[in-house]
């Protein structure tokens, strides 16, 4: 399933940047999806930290 995806600058360093090109040319794997595998591994990381689903709240059927 293809998600919508947005536009954003990220700041790299140089080897870095050099690494992620190298690796895309050899597995063929775009620079993006290896930066997005990442953020999903850090947003797996620190899950902990981010606010949860929120409970349903209760209705009063009551007017």
């Amino acid at each position: 399933m293809s998600r919508k995806k947005i536009s954003t600058t990220v700041y790299i360093t140089e080897e870095q940047d050099e690494q992620l090109k190298e690796l895309s040319r050899r597995t063929k794997v775009p620079v993006s999806v290896y930066i997005r595998e990442g953020i999903d591994a850090v947003l797996r990381q620190y899950g902990d930290q981010l606010p949860g689903q929120l409970p349903l709240l209760r209705r009063d059927h009551r007017q």
